[in-house]
């Protein structure tokens, strides 16, 4: 009696994107972003990159839903946007469907500019705008709206951020997204006070090698920028983007509007420019009120 042959096992197709997409993203959007290879496959690097955007975008999303849970139009402004990565995939995973939400992203590199007017034309993503503005010059700019509810700045160099805060205080914000990057001013201002402030003060030790008047001075400006928000009645949430093994720049600060402010935070933020010899940035960090 012939044996039956044993039936062929049946091939199951497994996506390998699947357990990384979202439902509908884009995969054109992904390759422009080169975050995709060209024939639409992921590698290691690509695949950290994602992970990264995915990750700020967990802390984004709720801010979202809470804009759009209050009213039918969001704004969305991205300072030193870059290739707009941030911006894009918003847009795509969260906005795209939403007709009252836009996205602005202003960055001062002409090229990037066009190049990401171009991809939004080629995807129709029509409510994306890109702006050549410096992040101080877009406070006045006439092709912005008066009212922003969400401004983003990641990794916007140095004092950028504050404008960044500026920008986002003169625009009542209803949230603020920072992920801080190479705060020279402080550092430098302690520098230049060095020899004044060991007279003062002996918390001057903090700051007495140059390695840790670098290291200090990047922490104390996030903190004083905490404090400053805080006194014109922001909730902040200070945690950590991504793990150290991506980078040393990883500080995300989420401010939220309550319209209560600290109630000490101004005088606080004060007194440690007054301790530590810095009332040159009263300006920056006071400003008006």
């Amino acid at each position: 009696m012939k044996r039956a042959s044993p039936a062929t096992p049946k091939t199951t197709f497994v996506d390998p994107l699947a357990d990384v997409l979202r439902p509908g993203q884009s995969i054109e959007l992904l390759k422009e972003l080169h975050i995709l290879t060209r024939d639409g496959k992921l590698n290691q690097d690509s695949r950290r990159k994602l992970k990264q955007v995915f990750h700020l975008c967990q802390f984004i999303e709720p801010l979202l839903d809470e804009v759009l849970g209050r009213q039918d139009t969001l704004t969305l402004a991205d300072h030193g946007a870059g290739k707009s990565y941030l911006g894009f995939i918003l847009y795509d995973l969260f906005l795209k469907a939403r007709p009252g939400a836009h996205i602005y992203g202003i960055e001062t590199r002409d090229e990037l500019v066009e190049k990401s007017r171009d991809l939004a034309i080629r995807l129709g993503f029509d409510r994306m705008s890109f702006l050549n503005e410096t992040v101080a010059e877009s406070i006045t700019a006439e092709t912005l709206p008066a009212q922003i509810d969400i401004v983003t700045a990641l990794h916007a160099c140095n004092t950028a951020t504050d404008d960044a805060i500026r920008f986002a205080l003169a625009k009542q914000a209803r949230h603020i997204v920072l992920v801080p990057c190479c705060q020279a001013e402080v550092a430098a201002v302690l520098r230049k006070h060095k020899n004044e402030s060991f007279g003062k003060t002996p918390l001057s030790e903090i700051w007495r090698h140059p390695i840790h008047t670098r290291e200090f001075g990047s922490q104390l400006t996030n903190v004083l920028r905490c404090l400053q928000l805080e006194s014109h009645g922001y909730q902040i949430t200070v945690t950590e983007l991504v793990g150290w093994e991506h980078s040393m720049k990883n500080e995300l600060i989420i401010a939220t509007q309550t319209g209560s402010p600290r109630k000490n935070a101004r005088d606080r933020l004060q007194q440690i420019l007054q301790e530590l010899n810095l009332q040159e940035l009263e300006t920056r960090f006071l400003g008006p009120q």
